[in-house]
C-alpha cells in the first residue's frame, strides 16, 4: 500500500489527537492526555506546532508532531514532540518516511539540532533511533510542572 506524506491542515487535527491518544495508551498513560481538540485548533492556527502526516488510502496512519524550540548551546532546535504510527502498521517503513521528513524539515528550517524523548523501556523506538545514529542521552533527567500546580509552587517560591 502506498504511503504519502503531507503537512497537516486544521481538519486533520481530530485524527492527530486520536493518534496521540493511541500513543499515550501504548505508553501506559492515557489519563495524561488532557489537551482538547479546541486547544489543538487554536494552537495550530497560532503556529505553535506543525504536523507531518502519513496517509494510506486517504486515512491518516502516522504523524510527526513538532515545533521550533531554542537551545542556548546550539541555536534553533526542532523538537519532535510525538512520533506515532498506527500499531498495526508499525514495521512497514512508515516511521522511516516520517522521520526522514522531520529531519528534512529541520534542515529546511535551518535548525542546528533535532531532539526528542523516548521512554527507557521502549526498546523498539530506541532501536529505531539508534539505527539512524541518533544519540540517546541517559544522563539527563526531565523536569516538569503541570499547570494545575503552577499557583501552589509559585507561592512556595519566595
Amino acid at each position: 500500500m502506498e504511503t504519502t506524506l503531507r503537512k497537516a491542515r486544521k481538519q486533520d487535527l481530530k485524527s492527530v489527537l486520536d493518534l496521540v491518544k493511541e500513543l499515550a495508551l501504548y505508553e501506559k498513560a492515557p489519563q495524561e492526555v488532557t489537551v482538547t481538540l479546541a486547544d489543538y485548533e487554536t494552537d495550530f492556527e497560532n503556529n505553535v506546532f506543525d504536523v507531518i502526516l502519513a496517509e494510506q488510502e486517504n486515512e491518516i496512519v502516522g504523524i510527526a508532531f513538532y515545533y521550533m524550540a531554542y537551545s542556548t548551546w546550539r541555536g534553533k532546535m526542532l523538537y519532535l514532540e510525538d512520533f506515532v504510527v498506527k500499531a498495526e502498521l508499525r514495521g512497514h517503513g512508515i516511521g522511516k518516511l516520517l522521520f526522514k521528513a522531520f529531519l528534512e524539515e529541520a534542515q529546511n528550517l535551518g535548525a542546528s539540532l533535532a531532539k526528542w524523548q523516548v521512554l527507557d523501556w521502549n526498546e523498539p523506538a530506541i532501536n529505531f533511533y539508534e539505527k539512524y545514529n541518533s544519540t540517546i542521552e541517559k544522563e539527563w533527567y526531565n523536569g516538569k510542572i503541570l499547570k494545575k500546580d503552577f499557583e501552589g509552587i509559585i507561592k512556595l517560591i519566595k
